[in-house]
This record gives structure tokens, sequence and C-alpha cells, in this order.
């Protein structure tokens, strides 16, 4: 696929360095003012607008300063581009929230530079997290300190600090009810230099953040603590990144006594963090599948940043992050978590829960006991009826019927004490397709145009458009019109007239 990018300067000529050494990419383009940022053996220009107009772009790499995010990611977005932008998505909520529109509008790929979402020390640390071994967390703290490249055009907020705030969503899966941020300006007079952030949770979880570039040696640290464990995750260490301290606190005579163990080192895989954060982006475009840090987990830490800035404006004062307009429907006992974007005109009915990354079209009903997610995409006008998981894997396009209590699988051998997300084998159901009650979606299959899953069948294997199936396991018994009549003769529906031809096995609308 062909790539432009850019900018190729501090940061940018990493970006270059990796997206030019993926096979699966050519950069076609770069878009660098400074003749001595532009590597040799590119097509190099210093107007960033004509890589836009070039057909045989499909995505740009933007690495440019944070003021001109907003205005070159909607021009290429606008230009049928799919885009990778640097943190932050932009400077301003407004902006990020017609970024994110735009993607969904376009229906292109839009995806924030959060590198240390790709680290594999932090997607380690995650599924730790998830899977219970820290206990209930407790809180999480974070230094990003340095004395080297001092910015400008941004303060020292928004330059280091959302790393750390995405991280922080990502593992607790919540947004921050109260922000504070303290800060001070030593080199500018309207910059600030060093800024310290607390951030309170509904959980109960507290969270801060400490980051400056006027100290005196490279410090990044993530701590967070659990009441079983307590883990460190040190990027400036050349190994043992990642240490879990199985410290715990117990109460005697009604006093908290603590009780202390040696680190153990975690292992975690050996691998550059940008270069995985870049193949997900190649992935993402030939998938289609929406990136680990798509643009609504852009706007959520643009939504923090924002408050923090504000906090800031006002010398440290107390900001609460109010909630965001919903114009969908969920039922008091339902739990939508954030950050999510669910269209307008939805409704999440008893007893749901939406985990957090998920993607949800306009006017679709999630019936009773309904789990979706986390990083899920649904198309609009979907019916999921009650008792049914969307896992993680799944994506279902516009006009599906989920039949109740019909289960949909994403691993192909799960086993309880061996965690497998990171095998997970997509399904994909097109657009109109049918499954019934009870019926059992094997992983790493896809469910064609239209088709009919009957009651009970369990799918094994791909499922053409238009075909009925039924039975353990699933096979093709005949052929279903787009209104959901059997067609007798595969060429024409008694019931709406719509017309068919047959392209070998297949069957196709005229």
């Amino acid at each position: 696929m062909n790539i432009a990018q850019i900018g190729c300067g501090y940061w940018g000529k990493n970006l270059f360095r990796n997206f030019s050494s993926l096979p699966e990419c050519k950069l076609t383009w770069l878009a660098e003012p400074d003749p001595q940022h532009r590597p040799p053996g590119v097509r190099a220009t210093s107007d960033w607008r004509e890589p836009l107009r070039d057909p045989e772009v499909q995505a740009v790499v933007i690495a440019t300063p944070a003021v001109t995010h907003y205005e070159i990611a909607r021009a290429a977005l606008l230009a049928g581009k799919d885009v990778f932008v640097e943190k932050p998505l932009a400077l301003q909520r407004a902006e990020g929230e017609e970024l994110v529109r735009l993607a969904a509008a376009t229906d292109r790929i839009l995806m924030v530079g959060h590198i240390l979402q790709y680290h594999p020390a932090v997607r380690k640390l995650q599924a730790m997290v998830e899977s219970g071994e820290l206990g209930k967390i407790q809180y999480i703290y974070s230094n990003r300190l340095n004395i080297g490249k001092i910015r400008t055009e941004e303060n020292i907020l928004w330059s280091f600090a959302p790393h750390d705030i995405s991280v922080m969503l990502m593992l607790l899966g919540e947004m921050p009810t109260v922000v504070a941020a303290h800060g001070g300006n030593y080199l500018h007079q309207h910059l600030p230099d060093v800024t310290m952030t607390t951030l309170e949770f509904a959980s109960g979880v507290r969270g801060h953040i400490f980051v400056s570039w006027l100290h005196p040696y490279k410090d990044q640290r993530l701590v967070v603590v659990g009441d079983k464990k307590m883990i460190v995750f040190d990027d400036t260490l050349p190994a043992n990144k990642l240490l879990a301290y199985p410290h715990h606190v117990e109460w005697v005579d009604r006093k908290p006594v603590a009780h202390k163990a040696d680190a153990e080192p975690i292992p975690v895989e050996d691998a550059e963090p940008l270069r995985l954060e870049c193949a997900h982006f190649l992935e993402c475009i030939a998938t289609r599948q929406q990136p680990r840090t798509a643009g609504q987990e852009g706007l959520a830490v643009l939504t923090v940043l924002e408050a923090c800035q504000q906090s800031l404006n006002q010398g440290g004062a107390s900001v609460p992050l109010a909630r965001p307009h919903r114009d969908f429907f969920a039922h008091e006992t339902a739990i939508v978590d954030e950050p999510n974007q669910i269209g307008a005109g939805t409704k999440i009915w008893h007893f749901s829960h939406i985990l957090p990354g998920c993607r949800i079209g306009a006017k679709c009903n999630l019936g009773q006991n309904v789990v979706v997610g986390p990083k899920v995409t649904i198309g609009d006008n979907v019916k999921i009826q009650n008792n049914v998981s969307v896992y993680q894997g799944v994506t279902l396009e516009d006009d599906v019927f989920c039949g109740p209590s019909m289960v949909f699988t994403n691993v192909i051998n799960p086993r309880s004490e061996i965690r497998r997300m990171d095998e997970l084998k997509p399904t994909l159901v097109k657009r109109g397709a049918t499954i019934g009650a009870n019926a059992t979606i094997v992983c790493g299959h896809t469910l064609g145009e239209y088709c009919f899953v009957g009651a009970g069948a369990v799918v094994t294997k791909d499922v053409p458009a238009y075909a009925l199936v039924v039975g353990n396991p699933a096979r093709v018994t005949g052929w279903v019109c787009r209104c959901g009549v059997r067609l007798a003769d595969r060429t024409a529906c008694a019931a709406c007239g719509a017309r068919y031809e047959k392209s070998g096995d297949l069957l196709k609308a005229v």
C-alpha cells in the first residue's frame, strides 16, 4: 500500500525509519519543508497538500507540530485517506470530535500515536490487570521527566502527559470524574515546564502524573498499586522493564501491617513499540478493523487534557469532567464504559454492558443481558437479542440480526489457565445476515451478506451470501432472499420480486 508522511523532524524521522522498513507498505511521498530532514530515495515536497491530491496514496502519517494536527488530519480524511496522527489528536476537544465524526462518515481509519499502548511491557501489564492478578487497583502514578528537547509550541502537559493519560484510561477502563493540575513556568512566561496532575475515578482509584523537561535525569516510570500485587514499569532500563512486587497489607488488631516481598521480573517480548504501532496501522488499513488507539480513544485523552489545561488556567482548581451528551438510550441498569462511540437512536436494555473502545452505529437495539467489547465494531440498525455476547474480534456490519442466546467465540483453543487474547481469530458478519436463536459461530469465519443461519446451527466455515445453513456442522440447504423469504429457484423471489443470478455454487443479486 502507498503511504505518504507529512513531517520528518524530531519524531517524524523515527516514523519514517519504521514505515520504510515494513514490507507491507511503500513510502511514496514525504512532505517536509526542511530539505535537511528529507531522507534520500523518496519523492519530497514542501507542500503537505500535494500528497493528498495523489489518488495512489492510500494513507497519510502526520508527524507535524501539534497545532497543525487538526487541519492536516481533516484535509486527509476529506481526501479519502486513512490517517495516522501523532499525539495529541488536536488541541481542542471540538476539533477532535469533528475528526472522529469525519472518520466515521467517510469510513476511514483514524489512529492516534499513543505509542505506550503498543509497548510489550504495557500490553503485559494490561493482561495482568484484566486477569485480576493485581487485585483491586488502588492508585496509579507516573513520572515522565527529562532534560532534552524543549518545545515552544506546546506546554509540557500537552507534550508529555498524553502518553500516561492514555495508559491510565486503558488500564482502568473509565474516564476520571475530577482532575486538577498545578504547573510552573520557568523558561517561558506562558508555557508550563513542569506540571503535576491528579485524577479521581468513580471506582475510587486515584492517579497522578508528574511531567517535566527540567529534570537532571531521564525518568519514565509507571507504578500500578493493587491490593494483591504492585507493578513498576520503568522504560529507561535496558532489561527487566516490568517488575512485580507481591507486597501485601494485613490488618492486625485493626492496624495495617505491611509485608514486603522481593521483586519478580516479568518477561516481555523484545520488540520496538514504534514498529509494532506502525505495523498495527498497516494491519488496520488492510483489514478495516478499528485501531487499538482509534480516534475515539484519542478524543478521550484530549478531553482529559483539556480539563487539565482548564485547571492550570485556574491555578490548580479541581475541574469535574462532565458526562458527554448521549443521543442514545441506555437503561439505568446498563453499564456503558468510556470511551465508546454509540450512534444516535441506539437502545441498550436491562443489565447489558458495553466495554471500552467499541463503535456501535445508529438505531441499533441491544436486548437484555448483552455484552459487547472491548474494541468491537457494530454497524447501523443491528438487532442483538437477549443473552448475546459480542466479543473482541467480532465485527457486525449494518442490518445484522443476532437471535436470542446465540454464541460468538473468538479463540479456537481456549484454556482457563492460558491467556490467548493475542491469538484472537476474527469473525465478520456481513450486511443483512441473520443468526438464529442458540446458534454458535466458531471464530475465524465470514458470514456473507444476507445469509441465514438456522436456530441451533454450529457454523464451522465461511457461509456464502444469501445461503441458508442449518445443522451441526452447519451446511447449505437452500438460499434466502434479502427480504428473508426462502428462494424456490435461485433466480427470483416470489414475495418481493428481487432477482438473483448463479455464479458457480454461489448466488448474487442482480
